[in-house]
């Protein structure tokens, strides 16, 4: 039996990247159907729907805007509503933008704020609504732990999804929904070498694992925290950045 036999999923932000790979794996880990979410990428997202269905799941793409409390509240209901149910759901998109911080405007502040963590609240709070039993997973980032220039934004909307996570397992417990994060570290996309050489090889001299991650490292993680074999596990959070983490600070 594979892991996620039969389970109902919703992925946010699937439309690309670790979306994609999140996507992906509950399919192929047996999940009966997956709900891809995307904002304005919709040919990417029905590029991933037809390879969700390949692997023998049902599927179907929903847009929404995430900032919007009630457009959130709206996917979830929809979501549940086409599944026939819903059991996992992993609250993954996101934006991040590069902004120096004595230059950040508020507008600039809220606009990821919002995205970040505004929607992963939104989301789990319509979720709990619907589900009996399951799990939610939230995809924050190893910035969440250690801030990096220019992402202050970023930083602090990623550590407050760690802190929000932990916070709606214990809110959510009672009724048998478990909620985690997952942090990852850099993930390997299309002409990142290329964009930002320095950045890579920094990564690569100090990464215990000598790669970048893959999407399909962190589908992993997801598909173990929505699954059975983690049906102790909740107010965690995963870091999956190839040992980066644990190198020394000095």
């Amino acid at each position: 039996m594979r892991l996620l036999e039969g389970q109902i999923a919703l992925v946010t932000g699937a439309g690309g990247g670790i979306g994609r790979g999140i996507a992906l794996r509950f399919a192929e880990q047996g999940a009966a159907a997956v709900v891809v979410h995307c904002l304005t990428a919709v040919a990417a997202a029905q590029e991933v729907a037809s390879r969700v269905r390949e692997s023998g799941a049902r599927a179907a793409v929903l847009q929404a805007d995430l900032r919007d409390e009630d457009a959130c509240r709206e996917l979830v209901r929809e979501a549940a509503e086409w599944g026939g149910g819903l059991t996992a759901l992993v609250n993954n998109a996101g934006v991040q933008p590069v902004r120096e911080l004595p230059g950040m405007t508020a507008a600039e502040w809220r606009d990821v704020v919002d995205t970040n963590l505004t929607g992963v609240f939104a989301c789990t709070q319509a979720a709990a609504e619907v589900m009996e039993g399951g799990s939610v997973t939230h995809i924050a980032s190893i910035e969440a732990h250690a801030p990096a220039a220019g992402h202050a934004h970023y930083s602090a909307s990623k550590a407050a999804v760690v802190m929000h996570a932990r916070s709606a397992a214990l809110e959510y417990g009672s009724r048998g929904i478990r909620v985690n994060s997952v942090s990852p570290g850099l993930i390997d996309r299309e002409g990142l070498a290329e964009d930002w050489p320095e950045g890579v090889g920094r990564w690569l001299r100090k990464a215990p694992l000598g790669r970048l991650g893959r999407p399909e490292d962190i589908g992993d993680a997801c598909a173990f925290l929505a699954s059975p074999l983690a049906s102790w596990v909740t107010g965690q959070d995963l870091v999956v950045d190839g040992g980066v983490s644990a190198q020394p600070a000095w």
